[in-house]
């Protein structure tokens, strides 16, 4: 595992980033399914892709552990080692969320209000639009490299961050007109299962919140 990863950095320095942000987002999509089979009460279905989420934030660790250990301080980089590593835990927080989201929901075999299924399911959509977003912006890393952080490719940057922001601010509006749809009914709901339900949609909120944090970073890094 360490001889590979150091072989990638041989290449190039900017791969392996890009290898844990691809595991990373494919963690958060699979939130989509799950919340799927979870507002079905298919927890068998629930259950597996809970175990996908689980071994793909397994993998992004393994990645990022590899990377930490093997980026050399005496290595040439294009952008600093620091901004690379602060980058890299930003990335490896929302596959942490995923994992913890769909772990607290088959925990506790949570069951939502029929009458807000759809407006979750649309947030949680929403949340991973923004992993996707912060996934292609990733991928460009190396075309930015190549062009000297300059041109086309720095202002598709721009513009893939920007449109990070506008994602990020639906999340936020979703997130409110959903609390606000439970706030409205808590009365005829159980108390302790109205807190987790709270818990679960901050925290899909948290997963946006955090692609653009990768969004930030990666733009504060690349603008040095």
């Amino acid at each position: 595992m360490a001889n590979s990863i150091l072989d990638m950095f041989a290449s190039s320095p900017i791969r392996p980033m890009q290898d844990h942000m691809s595991k990373v987002h494919q963690a958060a999509k699979q939130l989509i399914p799950f919340f799927e089979a979870a507002l079905a009460k298919d927890w068998q279905e629930a259950e597996k892709i809970k175990d996908d989420i689980r071994q793909l934030e397994n993998d992004a660790d393994d990645l990022k552990h590899g990377l930490r250990m093997q980026l050399p301080k005496g290595l040439f980089l294009p952008v600093a080692r620091t901004d690379l590593l602060s980058l890299l835990s930003k990335q490896d927080k929302i596959a942490n969320i995923a994992r913890d989201i769909s772990g607290l929901v088959f925990a506790r075999k949570m069951e939502f209000p029929e009458n807000i299924h759809s407006d979750l399911l649309g947030l949680v959509k929403r949340s991973v639009d923004a992993s996707k977003q912060a996934f292609k912006a990733i991928n460009e890393l190396d075309e930015l490299l190549a062009t000297g952080f300059r041109g086309r490719e720095a202002d598709l940057v721009e513009e893939l961050v920007e449109q990070l922001d506008v994602i990020e601010n639906d999340t936020d509006e979703l997130q409110r007109a959903l609390l606000f749809k439970i706030f409205e009914q808590e009365e005829e709901l159980p108390p302790v299962a109205v807190m987790f339900m709270y818990k679960v949609i901050r925290q899909v909120g948290d997963l946006a919140d955090s692609a653009q944090s990768v969004g930030s970073r990666f733009e504060m890094t690349v603008a040095r």
